[in-house]
C-alpha cells in the first residue's frame, strides 16, 4: 500500500465519518442540538475539501495509485452513506431518498468493478451528470446536518432537502446513463454464459 499525503488525506475523511455522525449522539449537556448541528457540519465540510484536495494532490504530484483510485471513491460513499442514514434517523431525509442515493452508489461501484475486470473501465468513466449529482449532495447534506437558518435567512433544511431531491433524481438519470453505456458489453459478455 502506497502511503504519501494524497492517501494520508483519503484517509483522513475516512477518519472524519464516525466524527460526524458521533457529534449527534453526544449528550445534550455536552453540546446543544445546535452545537451538534454545527459541528457535524463542519467536520463534514472538512471531509468534503479533503475529497477535492486528495485528488488535486495527487494529479500535481504524480502521485496517483491503484490503492488511491480505489480508496478515494469507497471513502466518498461511506461519507455520504454515513451522513444520510443520521439524516434518516433524525427524520431530516426521507428514507426513499436514502435509499435512492446508498443504492445507486453500490450498483454503479459493482458495474464499475465488474467492467474493470473485463477491461472496458471507460466505458463507464465518471460523467457531467455524475458530477453535478454529487455537487448537489455535497452541497444539501451539510445543509440537512445543520437545519436551521442561515444568516436569519436561509432555511437549510429545505434548501437541503430540494437539492436532496434533484441528487436523487440525477442519480437515477446517471444511473441510467451508466447502464446505457454498459449495456452492449453486459450482452456480450452475457451471450458467452
Amino acid at each position: 500500500m502506497p502511503f504519501n499525503i494524497p492517501i494520508l488525506l483519503t484517509w483522513l475523511r475516512v477518519a472524519l465519518i464516525p466524527l460526524v455522525v458521533g457529534v449527534f449522539y453526544l449528550p445534550d449537556t455536552w453540546l446543544s442540538p445546535h452545537a451538534k448541528g454545527v459541528a457535524s457540519t463542519a467536520i463534514f465540510i472538512v471531509a468534503a475539501v479533503t475529497d477535492w484536495f486528495d485528488g488535486f494532490l495527487a494529479r500535481r504530484w504524480n502521485e496517483t495509485s491503484a490503492f488511491g483510485a480505489f480508496l478515494d471513491p469507497v471513502a466518498d460513499k461511506l461519507m455520504v452513506a454515513g451522513a444520510l442514514l443520521l439524516l434518516v434517523e433524525f427524520d431530516r431525509v426521507n428514507a426513499v431518498v436514502a435509499f435512492i442515493i446508498i443504492g445507486r452508489e453500490i450498483a454503479i461501484s459493482a458495474l464499475r468493478e465488474w467492467m474493470a475486470q473485463i477491461g472496458a473501465s471507460k466505458s463507464v468513466a465518471v460523467s457531467s451528470i455524475g458530477k453535478i449529482k454529487t455537487t448537489a449532495q455535497m452541497v444539501a447534506i451539510p445543509m440537512l446536518l445543520y437545519s436551521d437558518t442561515l444568516f436569519g435567512v436561509i432555511d437549510t433544511r429545505l434548501w437541503g432537502a430540494w437539492l436532496l431531491v434533484i441528487a436523487a433524481v440525477l442519480t437515477v438519470w446517471s444511473m441510467f446513463y451508466y447502464l446505457q453505456k454498459a449495456w452492449p458489453l453486459i450482452k456480450e459478455k452475457a451471450g458467452r454464459i
